[in-house]
């Protein structure tokens, strides 16, 4: 079943790889005999859903879980349970796709008002004065 990312987007099964690997952390006896840890590996090279764009910012925003086969590997184990940290891993893919969806605003370079400038030219103008004052008079010859 297709993992719906928006209403519109949903990722393949084909794009995603799932396995199971023995998790640390609490659980007693049943740690050492349970796979309950979860890697999730969303395969973003061969990804036909996403367009270039939207790769470009995911494969920015995934930071250090980006392997060198150009993939995302996403790994959770904050449960007991199988189940819970697959769909922990899956919340979180989809939450990263999410974020590479939305297009940043580009920023617009504009100059200060003058006004502002004005006002700090007058302030150290203030602050020179202050200072002046501050010193001992100089002996006149």
């Amino acid at each position: 079943m297709p993992l719906p990312v928006t209403a519109h987007l949903a990722v393949p099964d084909e794009e995603l790889s799932v396995s199971f690997v023995r998790s640390s952390g609490p659980g007693g006896q049943n740690v050492n005999k349970v796979a309950s840890a979860v890697q999730l590996r969303f395969h973003l090279g061969r990804s036909a859903v996403l367009d270039e764009a939207v790769k470009a910012r995911l494969r920015r925003l995934a930071g250090n879980s980006l392997t060198a086969e150009d993939a995302i590997l996403i790994v959770a184990r904050e449960s007991r349970s199988q189940l819970r940290n697959r769909r922990e891993a899956e919340a979180r893919l989809v939450g990263l796709i999410r974020r590479a969806l939305t297009v940043p605003r580009q920023r617009r370079a504009t100059a200060a008002p003058r006004a502002a400038h004005e006002r700090r030219l007058a302030g150290k103008v203030r602050q020179q004065r202050t200072k002046k004052l501050r010193r001992t008079p100089a002996w006149e010859d």
